[in-house]
């Protein structure tokens, strides 16, 4: 009988062979020989499977394991028994359950030491050992912000077994559409609706606050992340860092649309806050840590959902850069730290995908010269968003013949520039023949004072 003690175990009963089966990082088909997985680490685990090897509704479910005391062992103590997880899948509701029948758990605990050598997988069972080590710490790291209360906000589940699927799904991502039935709607075979933040970042101000104050809380949405972790988090703000790295873990494993979302909308968040980074730096550096590590494993997501090719990422890439040129506003000790996290991540996309980040390009357009050809003409080395200069935005006050010029006639059919154009030609022309009137006013009364003289 093998030496089962401090050896933490989940056993995955029931399932359909072969099919997906997966922990953590780690993924593979499984066989009729297949009853869990063994020699498991202190810290968060996340298990997940599928009632097909192929691509369909993969089900998962969180659980911690505790690891063994760190009190020194007595000579007299007996040994402690394992840490033991129990999952089991239901064929008729094609869910994962957590086994909670005292009789089952008594027999299956007492019978681990025959299925323990060859019915249990290895935890670290990659080819080299500095490959083990670095999964498990990767893991560790990309985990290190979720915690219990987290979890069951989000899934709302019991300890030791928070669960979702692929089709789980926040409200703010369900598609409502008019004759079908909603996917959060009641029945046996209904997917739960997730927890998530309730991140609207069309609305990122105070409720009554208006004009300048309204402005300025859609550019620097910092006044908004502090509202989030205080309503929210319990004024905890690891916990949003939390969300992202379970939302990153859901799409990673699970290919959950919906955690996808969300982990756009909590970058897009994080990413166009200003002054909470003086106040908050701590927290920025491990955020930008957090997404570098998440980057470095996107390529394992299946589908191609993460996109980091220069094309492909705008998104990303425009957050990068706002909050770089935003931090330019930024003053405190603290924005040395968050500064040079940036960097790093900024060379490792640069390197891994060719991105770039010196803030220069090409502005082309249609330039009208004074004998009335139009060239085409480029101009580089100005920033992204920069709106000084010719580029700098103008309030004009149009004439009513001016306004009804860009809705009417001809002009129905020319694009916004052209329109402007033919406005400013309009003015040009209406200026033009007001001084011909007034030279006309003062030549008539140089010939009456001849007239009269």
């Amino acid at each position: 009988m093998e030496d089962t003690t401090n050896q933490a175990i989940v056993l995955l009963l029931n399932l359909p062979h072969p099919c997906l089966g997966g922990i953590n990082l780690l993924s593979f088909t499984t066989t009729p020989r297949f009853y869990g997985i063994k020699n498991l680490p202190p810290g968060w685990h996340f298990v997940f499977t599928s009632s097909t090897s192929s691509l369909s509704v993969r089900h998962g479910a969180w659980f911690h394991v505790k690891g063994p005391s760190s009190a020194p062992p007595s000579s007299s103590a007996a040994p402690s028994p394992p840490e033991l997880f129990i999952k089991k899948w239901d064929s008729a509701t094609e869910t994962l359950l957590p086994e909670t029948s005292p009789t089952a758990l008594l027999h299956w605990r007492a019978n681990l030491g025959s299925i323990y050598r060859d019915g249990l997988t290895p935890y670290r069972q990659s080819a080299t050992q500095d490959r083990d080590e670095e999964e498990t710490n990767d893991w560790a790291r990309l985990t290190d912000c979720i915690t219990p209360a987290l979890l069951t906000r989000i899934t709302g589940e019991t300890p030791d077994h928070w669960s979702l699927t692929s089709a789980s799904s926040a409200k703010v991502d369900i598609d409502d559409i008019p004759g079908l039935p909603s996917s959060s709607a009641a029945g046996p075979l209904a997917e739960k609706e997730l927890g998530f933040l309730p991140i609207d970042l069309k609305q990122t101000w105070r409720a009554g606050a208006t004009g300048r104050e309204r402005t300025h809380a859609a550019q620097d949405r910092s006044w908004y992340l502090s509202s989030l972790i205080t309503t929210y988090c319990r004024e905890d703000e690891n916990e949003v860092l939390g969300e992202l790295q379970f939302c990153f873990l859901m799409v990673l494993t699970l290919n959950n649309h919906s955690c996808l979302e969300q982990w756009k909308r909590v970058l897009g968040l994080l990413f166009t806050c200003i002054s909470a980074v003086g106040q908050r730096p701590g927290f920025f550096v491990r955020a930008i840590q957090t997404l570098q590590l998440q980057l470095r494993h996107c390529g394992d997501v299946e589908g191609g959902l993460f996109d980091l090719r220069e094309e492909g990422a705008g998104l990303l890439r425009g957050l990068v850069r706002r909050f770089r040129k935003g931090l330019e506003e930024v003053e405190g000790v603290g924005k040395v730290d968050v500064v040079d996290e940036l960097e790093e991540l900024e060379e490792y996309l640069r390197e891994e995908f060719g991105w770039e980040f010196e803030g220069e390009f090409v502005r082309r357009g249609m330039l009208e010269l004074e004998d009335g050809e139009r060239v085409e003409m480029e101009m580089s080395g100005y920033e992204e968003d920069d709106e000084s200069g010719e580029y700098a935005p103008m309030v004009v006050e149009l004439t009513p013949a001016q306004a009804s010029a860009l809705d009417v006639g001809d002009a129905g059919t020319l694009s916004l520039p052209e329109r402007l154009h033919k406005v400013k030609r309009e003015s040009k022309s209406e200026s033009e023949e007001s001084e011909e009137a007034e030279e006309s006013e003062d030549e008539q009364d140089l010939d009456d004072m001849d007239a009269r003289f």
